[in-house]
């Protein structure tokens, strides 16, 4: 049996979206069972992410300390955001929120890893990219506003992110999965081995 994530979709006999807000939605499904059973299923629908684990030549990883309400907590976490046109290449986006959110680009860009972030109740797809070859952006910097305004800044060696993130200490999940995945890619053939930048990619198409 080969070990690997495939399409699937069962047949839905009806759907409404009670809920509908700024970025994402809350949709209904009745869902078909095998039994032949119908089940009612509410999901988050969400255009999808992009995060960036920013790599000095220091080993040091960009990491953004930011305020989230939900879970009323500060995280640490490494720059990211939305993929706000249906469509967009997911490298653009990624550069494009290390530039608004750091202040920052980079010369070399891999894809790290794609996941979701809870299947069962959320449709959201993040793809996480390794950058490297970093420098200051020239360009002005971008204009924060809510949240953003209250972002701090540190570069942290990637041995104490595992600490922190085994000791129970970090939990933002692209930081928590992306920095695993930079470990588990160097023990494992290497970051070079590593999908090129504009891989295909299932879950959000995009054209190059």
């Amino acid at each position: 049996m080969t070990i690997k994530d495939a399409p699937e979709e069962w047949e839905i006999r009806a759907t409404e979206t009670p809920f509908v807000g700024n970025k994402t939605s809350v949709r209904t499904d009745e869902v078909v069972m095998p039994d032949g059973s119908v089940v009612r299923r509410d999901y988050q629908v969400h255009p999808g992410s992009v995060a960036v684990l920013a790599l000095d030549d220091e080993d040091r990883v960009l990491l953004i300390r930011q305020y989230r309400h939900p879970v009323r907590q500060k995280l640490w976490e490494i720059p990211a955001g939305l993929l706000d046109v249906p469509g967009e290449n997911p490298l653009h986006a990624a550069q494009r929120e290390l530039y608004e959110e750091a202040h920052v680009k980079a010369e070399d860009w891999r894809v790290l890893t794609d996941v979701y972030t809870s299947p069962g109740g959320c449709d959201e797809a993040i793809r996480i990219f390794l950058a490297r070859g970093l420098s200051e952006a020239e360009e002005e910097r971008f204009a924060v506003e809510d949240e953003e305004i209250d972002l701090e800044y540190a570069r942290v060696p990637v041995s104490e992110l595992v600490q922190g993130v085994l000791a129970g200490e970090l939990h933002n999940n692209c930081l928590v999965v992306g920095v695993l995945s930079l470990v588990a890619a160097r023990v494992s053939g290497g970051v070079d081995g590593l999908r090129a930048a504009e891989a295909e990619w299932a879950a959000r198409p995009f054209e190059a």
